[in-house]
């Protein structure tokens, strides 16, 4: 079975047990459009879907993915912008009250930073100017991290995500809203070794463990 036929496999698994499930979720969804409060920038990669992690539904949550979950700075220079974009529609369309910047282990762009000598063969047209956005801070964490013996991927994945969140406070319509009180900004992380998600703490700088509340049902979004 080739990768086409699995996903259509899944695809029928969906039609025939949690849309049923979920059909007047989905209706209301139709109806009313979407209002999710939390808008989410996570990175492409495939091990680490939000969505999944945090056992959302349909319409919980609009999530913007791009390689290594990066918020460049405001600029209005160039053509396209797709994660601004995104993060525009959120914040002044859907009035979402959160943004979320979410990194995790083992992020390929984050490491393409940190890795002395490119592999042949692995120079990209886009990649590399995208990944110019975490450039500097990763910069600083690696020397850091060396420095106190520390695990240079991981501070540099969490550099990341500190780095997106000052980039988010440039564009004005996020800093007016999180001055009023009306927007709350997130930086967390996913450790896939483990599967913690850790937050940062804006007093200690630190990304510390998330202690997971007792869920309601282990069965909520079980097919």
């Amino acid at each position: 079975m080739n990768a086409i036929d699995e996903l259509l496999q899944g695809y029928g698994r969906f039609r025939a047990g949690y849309y049923p499930q979920k059909q007047e979720l989905f209706d209301r969804l139709s109806r009313e459009g979407q209002s999710p409060r939390v808008a989410m920038v996570a990175c492409c990669d495939s091990r680490v879907d939000p969505a999944i992690i945090l056992d959302c539904s349909p319409g919980e949550m609009f999530v913007i993915r791009n390689v290594a979950n990066l918020v460049p700075p405001y600029e209005q220079a160039g053509t396209y912008h797709g994660t601004s974009a995104a993060l525009e529609f959120a914040v002044l369309d859907l009035q979402v009250e959160h943004v979320v910047i979410m990194g995790h282990a083992y992020c390929g762009g984050i490491r393409s930073l940190i890795t002395t000598e490119p592999a042949p063969g692995r120079q990209r047209e886009f990649i590399g100017p995208w990944m110019d956005i975490a450039r500097d801070a990763c910069k600083v964490a690696f020397d850091r991290a060396r420095a106190d013996a520390a695990h240079p991927a991981r501070e540099c994945e969490q550099a990341g995500v500190r780095a997106s969140l000052d980039n988010l406070r440039t564009f004005p319509w996020v800093r007016d809203r999180e001055a009023e009180g009306r927007l709350q900004l997130h930086g967390w992380y996913f450790d896939l070794d483990q599967g913690e998600l850790l937050a940062l703490d804006a007093e200690t700088d630190r990304f510390e463990v998330i202690e997971a509340p007792i869920p309601e049902s282990l069965e909520r979004h079980a097919l």
